[in-house]
């Protein structure tokens, strides 16, 4: 899977599942704030990235996430992982 097709499938499922709007998701953006994130809502992210990428996250994966690109490449560098 690329960087375009996992940016793709994290946008469609925070659209569906997190209500937000397309047009808010900014590589640039303030992920919590974008998503109006509290600590339930970081766990079906969680639960959501685990159903759809099959990878583990943990509390510790957070620490320095703060825009959506931060984010992007968290779960690009533990695809990558998984497949080595």
């Amino acid at each position: 899977m690329n960087k375009e097709e996992i940016i793709a499938r994290i946008n469609g499922f925070l659209v569906d599942e997190f209500e937000v709007d397309n047009d808010d998701i900014e590589p640039d953006a303030n992920l919590k704030d974008t998503l109006g994130l509290d600590s339930l809502d970081y766990v079906d992210l969680v639960v959501s990235i685990e159903s759809n990428f099959g990878v583990k996250l943990v509390e510790a994966d957070f620490v320095g996430i703060a825009t959506f690109q931060n984010f992007y490449d968290l779960i690009e560098t533990k695809l990558k992982a998984k497949a080595a």
